[in-house]
């Protein structure tokens, strides 16, 4: 597991600018008559909150009873207020998984102390992490911009959990709209006599640049076994799953010629299976004779940006738990 940072201490700011004659000051010399020794510097029964961190909680075992109520008996015992709580058992798999929240003002080693005794006995998978913690991130691009758009985009509204840490890219097109989101852009480029030498590069990056999540917005390359290998579990892609005849260049254009009623995208962790990693989310949107191949490849862009965000939201949210060759997703 990766630590992770602390939220900051909640705290409360009073009004400093007091009006010798207003009421305030009335209320402060007749609570000064009970406190002989002076006014208090902060009146009791508005006292701040003790600090609480929101923790999500996300784990997976082999199916069970007791098993949530271990996981909520342990947060409990530490002050732990559920938030939200969500829960499935597979059984196909016999698999249980679980996602929890859960505001406490116990600290990450106590959490952590009392999680693993009950991990150990129910030989549990399980992440800890802060709520709203921003993933360091890094995205991977070759020329088209509408998902590197939307993602930065997105990052700066606020609408994401993560932190771009850098863009990298086979070709420089993209530059300028990462220069724009003020991200740095690192040019890395593949021929087949450099793609070993390229994909150290790229994981040199995400070993200096301590890389949780790596996005592939329309990276038109594929990626080695071995670098699959490497960051299992922390790639995601985007393409247009829903043409799935239509392999190669311009797939929207063989899609026109063919006369599709759906177009549409997924978004899927990368595997050494090109293509058929564990999906994460889709989406489709209907079309017909009606519209030309530019429209096609608009529409498909569109899904394709808005898939990917999903994707990657749920990801950061801790929303996302394996199972298998498929996923389970906590909405």
């Amino acid at each position: 597991m990766r630590p992770c940072s602390q939220v900051p201490a909640v705290g409360t700011t009073g009004d400093t600018d007091r009006d010798a004659d207003g009421p305030w000051d009335v209320a402060t010399r007749l609570r000064a008559l009970d406190y002989p020794a002076g006014v208090p510097s902060q009146n009791l029964t508005d006292a701040a909150p003790t600090e609480q961190t929101h923790w999500v909680l996300t784990l997976s075992c082999p199916d069970g009873p007791g098993i949530v109520h271990a996981v909520a008996g342990l947060l409990a015992e530490h002050g732990g207020n559920i938030t939200e709580s969500q829960q499935f058992g597979d059984p196909e798999t016999r698999l249980f998984f679980m996602r929890v929240q859960a505001q406490s003002t116990a600290s990450r080693e106590e959490l952590v102390a009392a999680i693993e005794p009950v991990a150990e006995r129910f030989s549990m998978t399980w992440t800890l992490d802060v709520v709203g913690r921003r993933m360091r991130t890094l995205i991977l691009v070759s020329k088209a911009a509408h998902c590197l758009n939307d993602l930065l985009f997105r990052e700066r509204a606020g609408d994401l959990p993560v932190d771009v840490v850098a863009v990298a890219g086979n070709h420089t097109d993209l530059a300028p709209l990462a220069a724009f989101y003020g991200k740095g852009f690192h040019h890395v480029p593949v021929t087949q006599e450099t793609k070993a030498a390229a994909e150290a590069q790229l994981l040199d990056l995400v070993q200096r640049m301590d890389i949780e999540l790596v996005v592939l917005a329309r990276y038109m390359q594929v990626l080695s076994d071995d670098m699959c290998r490497e960051l299992e579990g922390r790639v995601i892609n985007i393409h247009h799953s829903f043409l799935p005849s239509f392999k190669g260049a311009k797939p929207y254009h063989q899609a026109h010629d063919r006369g599709v009623k759906l177009i549409g995208a997924t978004s899927h962790y990368v595997t050494g299976d090109l293509d058929e990693g564990p999906i994460i989310e889709q989406d489709v949107e209907r079309v017909d004779h009606s519209h030309a191949t530019d429209r096609l490849v608009a529409l498909g862009q569109d899904v394709e940006r808005r898939v990917l965000g999903r994707a990657v939201r749920w990801h950061a949210e801790h929303r996302v738990l394996r199972n298998g060759h498929r996923t389970v997703i906590f909405r």
